[in-house]
């Protein structure tokens, strides 16, 4: 009888003390809105099980540094400096350290950063508490250091920490101030000065599938394959065009389609040599051509804003835009500048075999680009020509699209009948051709000033992003094909016929100036 006294005694006195357990902390401090201070207070005075995975509890010397490892991605280390300020002026020499991994789905955003960083996500959903001594301490003299592993599936991340608002509801938001960011090709390092929830926020990439990466490279193969020949035809019809009329916009068409040419050619050359090369092999021919792929990249972005450029001598400065030796300036800027860009990157050696890895298998496909390998600080300055560099170009050249749109509006808007909703159905054949040219000479417009690239913000945001910034970014070759045929029949129609002539769009297709070179 004792013993069954005995037995149901120890179970009911357990079950009374099982809120002491660290594993049921969490959960019965998120019963209340605000659980931010229950979870930090409970956490410092509950018993964590001995095999309990997550969060560590250990007292250590004051005077000695702290570093605790609590999952296998999961490493704090405190120097004995925040120790110290944590136990204030209290002369104890045992300090009381906590350190845990919970979920980030507990924490809520407020409404106005919710809806300010929809596009981030905290790496892998894991937030690290620290906690340490008797008092929280801002301003720390040494910082803590938190250590994220990763697997190469994100570029790049921004150390964060968790700050409640005024409000009572439990919302807060990921603020940085305080935290710097450091990452190696395995690690986000952490340094904050201060002990709270902790967290690095990520830009969430698109899984890509193997399955999904095959369609997509046939997608891009096919497209370069096209875009390459039609680019090299369309070089033959600008020179054709500019031997019988001279003009400098026919000239800039076929700096950038030179350009384009060997964009795409040297892409498949360079995917075509990395997947012959060896898995751990990185030969001097695909640094070369990862140096060309690049250089060719920035002569077309750059060719473009000079595009965009003309275009604004031609809509804004319409008189007095003589520029002497103008083409040779452009040639200077549209080929030097990224001559210069990559001879500096090819010194430093940043180019070699880039590994692109799937989210659903072990496999990896190559291609001569930037090599993955290269140092941290080569690798952030070779990124910023193709990805500052291209955001530059679109937004200006989307200015210059406006202002072609506007001008085309405000010459339509001259006739009294086009554009009047209540004579729509009046319009006749021949303004009807007017609306369709000048949408095709948006279009076209719109691939010569590069704007496809701007399709490239898609890409982080759905899979369906990715399927449509390679359609119209691999085809670009056949789309100046299209514009070149577009621009020849034009001229072929207005020498037969100089008596019928639409101005506006003529204008703006043909893009020239009136004085030679």
């Amino acid at each position: 009888m004792w013993i069954i006294l005995f037995i149901t005694t120890t179970l009911c006195f357990s079950m009374s003390r099982a809120g002491d357990f660290c594993e049921n902390v969490l959960d019965e401090c998120r019963k209340s809105e605000s659980w931010i201070g229950c979870y930090e207070d409970r956490i410092m005075t509950c018993k964590a099980g001995r095999f309990m995975t997550g969060i560590k509890q250990l007292k250590v010397d004051s005077l000695q540094e702290v570093d605790v490892s609590l999952t296998f991605e999961h490493r704090v280390h405190i120097p004995s400096s925040a120790l110290q300020e944590s136990i204030g002026n209290v002369s104890e020499v045992e300090v009381l350290v906590v350190a845990s991994v919970i979920n980030s789905s507990h924490f809520k955003l407020s409404r106005p950063e919710r809806s300010r960083i929809q596009q981030i996500q905290v790496f892998r959903d894991s937030v690290v508490c620290v906690r340490a001594g008797n008092r929280a301490v801002e301003n720390l003299s040494q910082p803590i250091t938190l250590t994220f592993k990763h697997n190469k599936e994100v570029e790049s991340g921004t150390c964060v920490f968790w700050q409640e608002t005024s409000a009572e509801d439990g919302t807060g938001y990921w603020s940085g101030q305080g935290c710097e960011t450091n990452y190696t090709a395995h690690e986000f390092i952490c340094s904050c000065k201060r002990q709270r929830f902790f967290a690095v926020l990520v830009n969430p990439g698109i899984s890509v599938t193997k399955a999904h990466a095959d369609k997509l490279n046939y997608i891009t193969y096919i497209g370069s394959g096209l875009s390459a020949p039609f680019a090299l035809i369309s070089l033959f019809i600008y020179i054709y065009l500019h031997r019988r009329h001279p003009e400098k916009s026919i000239s800039l068409h076929m700096q950038l389609t030179v350009a384009m040419f060997c964009l795409h050619l040297t892409f498949l050359l360079s995917s075509l040599l990395a997947q012959l090369l060896k898995e751990k092999e990185d030969s001097s021919s695909c640094l070369v051509l990862g140096l060309v792929l690049h250089w060719s990249l920035l002569a077309t972005l750059t060719w473009s804003a000079l595009e965009g450029f003309h275009l604004y001598l031609l809509l804004i400065r319409v008189f007095n835009i003589y520029v002497r030796r103008y083409l040779l300036k452009l040639s200077l800027i549209g080929w030097g500048f990224p001559t210069v860009v990559a001879a500096v990157c090819g010194i430093s050696r940043v180019y070699g075999k880039y590994t692109l890895n799937y989210s659903d298998s072990n496999l990896t496909q190559h291609m001569c680009w930037i090599s993955d390998k290269s140092e941290q600080k080569l690798l952030i300055v070779s990124h910023i020509t193709t990805v500052a560099f291209p955001f530059f170009v679109v937004v200006f050249n989307a200015c210059m699209l406006g202002l072609v749109v506007f001008k085309i509006w405000d010459l339509r808007r001259g006739d009294r009948n086009f554009g009047s909703s209540s004579d729509w159905k009046k319009i006749n054949k021949e303004k009807r051709k007017r609306l369709w040219k000048d949408c095709v000479t948006v279009l076209g417009l719109s691939c010569v000033l590069g704007l496809p690239w701007g399709l490239a913000s898609t890409t982080y945001v759905s899979l369906g992003g990715i399927y449509i910034f390679t359609v119209l970014n691999s085809l670009q070759g056949l789309f100046i094909f299209l514009w070149s045929v577009a621009l020849a029949w034009s001229n072929s129609r207005t020498a037969n016929n100089s008596s019928i002539r639409d101005s506006s769009s003529q204008k703006m297709m043909t893009t020239s100036f009136n004085s030679k070179n």
